[in-house]
């Protein structure tokens, strides 16, 4: 996707009051008005890519519960003996623990994002209490999938996690960042029984001095594959160029087997052209020993591919096959021909083409959502970047989802992937692996980051580390450089910038030529640096209220703004380039200010991605294919008659001329990485722009003052949606004047109303705002909010409402495209099972409503459970099943059903003595009945007529309406 396709559009379907509002010119929306968004879009997002057939995502009918739970205490010796046995876990990860009452989830899930803001909680987390929470999902298997392999897979947990599954622990996992991949296949039950999988997740520790959100925030997936099977993450396949130009690509496939006896297979692999096309074939025979793994290598012969490019990313995909008697299993891995290398003199280049590192970092987070982010999010979020004209991420400071990875690789974005943890210990290397492992096929992946500002980076215990961790990165992937972000201690005796490939900087950029004159053979780029401050829509600086001012001329004391920045990266071609701190801004972290500020301030954009000042700067610093021209600020300043206001100008073109309405305040030769600058007596009226290039005039943009806001308007990102229940889409929320201008000082509360859809998330970029991130109403901060909606399954259309105290509201119509949802894993209610009964010897009589034995009788009545039937009895026609049962938590509060799946005979239903439900038919059938709420036991009591054998056939169970 080129930057230049992203600013293309026309007026987002959005009314006040009923009335269709003026389509704004193409471009960039709002160029007379100041809106500083895009136009919305028609085409609707492609599916996220997943190459995992055998996959399907485990995300719905989870039930959560924030706080600990404390295991029962165990008093006796029996007790103990118990729970310290397989599959006896006790308390909420027991397999009968009461989760009725807990609330019903969908994942991703960060349950901090729902949090109030509390003075006392960590800074660095945002003021957000995180604590410790609990997840429950209860799943069936088909009997026929028993001797298949069965896995269970957590994208990612924060932070802290210990999982169970049917009562016994299959993981203890360490970092929120890395998956967990639990082998169930040993644990799993099939048929009728529900497998139950319980996770703890202690999200108080901390891998980041940002927010990490809490919980179960990335994808979740059920995994059934055949008996011989393809390893997750065991398919590697990066191409290669050879000596003589022509490419191939080498296929190491590592396969594993929980079968009884070794397996012959044969491995497959074909490549496949972006139309489906097939390049290439190979094959080979391959024996897996039994519970063992095996490695299989193939090599794919290309010639001449069409090569991945930051302008075109042209990708192919490898689908890897495995076949045998029985079994039959696939993976589709995307990739790209290109060639990376970095120069010591001369840079980076990309297919042997000098190409300038214009990146940025990230974190995972955005307002309303937090770290849950929806994958739509991602690709609208990166989108974003692409129209600024950056080419670069770095994941800062962790792995990211996959999913990004996926994007990334679609748009053509380069990306330094980082590791956590600084440490080779064996859990922690074990992490590293993981990370290579699972994103080397990415032909965005360019460099192996091992740490991010490490103290022990200049001793010899650091370096020593380092050749470790290096080690084993090069041992899985030897195509790409490996790389440190270092914060110093570049010149010590001792630096780990000795052992890696490519030096990074974070900062200090004042040594970039000591360095290049002291190790001229060192590669080096900026990891990290700018790290300036903008408060969003706010142009003078206000410390007592945590403002500060978006002309880009306040930085950390270890940064720069970012004009001063990128001239430093720009001027030097031995550097291959860096990476803005931040693309956008992320909770926590609230320098250089604390309570109650709650987020950075260091984006590019805000916590929403509307652009700030810096925005704009790079537009001018990085577009090079097209036309280039901004202002700021605004032009709506009542009260400031005559005062001057500094007015910045960003151009990427040869000379700009200033005019205020239709008076020309002058031209100047454009300072492409300093901007041009006037200082303008402000009058009200239109202040405008033009950039021109050898002479002739090639973009404008004008400011218009504004009138007191009169309406609201709603800008979706897009005219359509899929719907399926998964896509989820940011609407821009701003007020218009009378004249359909946006007004860039409204600050007024806004109420959200919508159909054929559900509002996921609140923001309105204010670093300072403590308003709740869910529900249905945000204010407008310096003109803008937004809210994000997730459609509904099916057809139909999304329809959004929006109302003011005091304006004309406004409503936006989105098209929903009815669409097969993602496959999940069926929902399964559990209720509670009444497997204990007491049954009465065989009486003519219709035994009383009070039937019971006598206390301490342990004789008369029998111990019994559903199934056991009795044989007809000549002369005696009536039997009575009791059964004592505490109801769960939300059956108790609320009542329930009591439902008998097979009932053998005539029979009557009672409840504490309280006829309930009859069953006038002797043949087997079904019979329920309505339990009302009640606190403490229950009496239930079946009284069965039947000559033939008659009783419970069936399960029992109590369970919630």
């Amino acid at each position: 996707m080129r930057r230049r396709d992203l600013l293309r559009g026309t007026a987002a379907l959005a009314t006040v009051a009923g009335a269709p509002l003026a389509a704004a010119p193409a471009g960039r929306r709002g160029a007379s008005d100041g809106l500083p968004m895009p136009a919305p879009v028609d085409a609707l997002p492609p599916r996220t890519f997943d190459g995992d057939p055998t996959r399907v995502r485990l995300e719905r009918g989870w039930l959560f519960h924030e706080g600990d739970i404390a295991p029962p205490r165990l008093d006796t010796h029996n007790a103990t003996y118990a729970s310290v046995k397989a599959g006896n876990a006790q308390g909420a990860a027991a397999i009968d623990c009461d989760d009725s009452d807990w609330q019903r989830v969908r994942l991703p899930h960060d349950w901090a994002s729902t949090q109030p803001f509390v003075e006392t909680a960590n800074v660095a987390q945002g003021y957000r209490p995180r604590g410790i929470g609990w997840y429950r999902r209860h799943f069936a298997l088909d009997a026929r999938d028993r001797g298949q392999r069965i896995e269970l897979h957590f994208d990612g947990i924060a932070t802290n996690a210990t999982i169970w599954v049917n009562g016994s622990v299959v993981a203890h996992h360490w970092s929120g960042y890395t998956s967990v991949y639990v082998d169930l296949t040993p644990f799993a039950r099939f048929g009728d029984e529900l497998n139950t999988v319980a996770v703890r997740v202690d999200a108080e520790a901390m891998e980041g001095w940002w927010y990490e959100g809490a919980g179960i925030y990335r994808h979740a997936w059920l995994v059934r594959r055949p008996p011989v099977s393809i390893v997750s993450d065991g398919v590697h396949c990066d191409p290669r160029r050879g000596a003589d130009g022509a490419w191939h690509v080498p296929v190491a496939v590592t396969l594993t087997s929980v079968a009884r006896d070794d397996r012959a297979v044969r491995v497959e692999a074909r490549l496949l052209a972006s139309d489906g096309g097939e390049v290439a074939r190979a094959e080979i025979g391959a024996t897996v020993t039994a519970l063992d793994e095996a490695e299989a290598r193939l090599t794919l012969a290309i010639g001449t591919p069409l090569l991945w490019s930051i302008e075109r990313p042209t990708l192919y995909t490898v689908v890897t096959r495995v076949t045998g008697a029985g079994i039959a299993d696939e993976r589709r891995t995307r990739i790209g021909f290109r060639t990376a290398r970095f120069d010591a003199d001369q840079g980076f280049f990309l297919n042997d083409r000098p190409v300038k590192l214009k990146g940025v970092c990230l974190h995972q987070d955005h307002a309303g959502v937090g770290t849950a982010m929806p994958d739509s999010l991602h690709r609208w979020r990166l989108e974003r970047l692409k129209a600024i004209g950056c080419n670069a991420i770095r994941c800062s400071h962790n792995a990211p989802a996959a999913e990004f990875l996926d994007l990334c690789d679609e748009l053509g974005f380069l990306v330094m992937d980082e590791n956590r943890q600084f440490n080779p210990a064996p859990d922690y290397m074990a992490q590293l692996r993981w990370l290579v492992r699972r994103d080397r096929n990415h032909p965005s992946v360019i460099l192996w980051s091992v740490f991010n500002e490490e103290p022990m980076q200049g001793t010899p215990a650091g370096v020593e580390m380092v050749r470790r961790m290096a080690h084993a990165v090069r041992a899985l992937d030897d195509s790409r450089p490996v790389t440190a972000a270092m914060n110093g201690a570049f010149f010590e005796p001792a630096s780990v910038s000795s052992v890696v490939d490519v030096t990074g900087f974070n900062y200090y950029q004042g040594d970039y030529d000591r360095f290049h004159r002291l190790f001229p053979t060192r590669p080096m780029t900026s990891s990290e640096d700018t790290s300036a401050f903008e408060t969003r829509g706010a142009f003078a600086s206000d410390p007592v209220r945590h403002v500060i001012s978006s002309y880009d001329d306040e930085a950390a004391s270890w940064g720069g703004t970012h004009r001063a920045t990128w001239r430093a990266i720009a001027e030097r071609r031995f550097v291959a380039g860096g990476f803005t701190w931040t693309g956008f801004d992320y909770h926590g972290e609230p320098t250089p200010y604390d309570w109650p500020t709650v987020s950075s301030f260091f984006g590019i954009m805000d916590l929403c991605g509307f652009p700030k000042t810096a925005y704009d700067v790079h537009r001018a610093h990085w577009v090079d294919d097209a036309a280039v021209v901004s202002m700021a600020p605004h032009w709506t300043w009542p009260g400031r008659e005559g005062q001057t206001v500094p007015v910045l100008v960003m151009s990427n073109a040869e000379e700009v001329t200033l005019s205020l309405n239709g008076r020309s305040l002058g031209t100047q030769r454009v300072d492409r990485i300093m901007g041009n600058e006037w200082q303008v007596p402000y009058a009200p009226g239109r202040i405008e722009a033009v950039a021109r290039r050898g002479g002739r005039e090639v973009a404008r943009a004008a400011h218009e003052t504004a009138g007191a806001p009169v309406a609201l308007r709603l800008t979706p990102a897009r005219r359509v949606m899929l719907g399926d229940g998964d896509d989820a889409l940011p609407v821009t929320v701003d007020a218009i004047d009378s004249r359909g201008r946006h007004v860039p000082t409204a600050n007024l509360p806004v109420r959200f109303g919508v159909t054929g859809a559900e509002i996921i998330g609140l923001g309105n970029g204010d670093p300072n705002s403590h308003e709740p991130e869910q529900g249905d109403t945000r204010s407008l901060f310096n003109g803008l909010a937004q809210v994000i909606v997730r459609a509904a399954a099916g057809g139909g259309a999304v329809i959004l409402a929006a109302t003011a105290p005091g304006l004309r509201a406004a409503r936006a119509t989105i098209d929903r495209r009815a669409i097969a949802p993602p496959a999940n894993w069926p929902e399964q209610r559990r209720a509670q099972p009444l497997a204990e009964w007491r049954r009465s010897a065989a009486s003519r009589e219709r035994p009383a409503a009070d039937a019971a034995p006598p206390d301490g009788d342990n004789n008369s009545w029998a111990f019994v459970r559903p199934g056991a039937l009795v044989p007809g009895e000549a002369g005696a026609d009536w039997h009575a099943w009791r059964a004592v049962v505490r109801p769960w938590r939300r059956v108790g509060a609320e009542g329930g059903t009591i439902r008998f799946d097979s009932v053998a005979g005539r029979a009557e239903l009672l409840v504490d003595g309280r006829p309930v439900a009859s069953k006038p038919d002797a043949a087997p059938g079904a019979m329920e009945a309505r339990v009302p709420a009640g606190a403490g036991d229950r009496v239930v009591l079946l009284l069965v007529e039947g000559a033939a054998p008659a009783g419970i056939a069936g399960e029992v169970t109590l369970g919630a309406d």
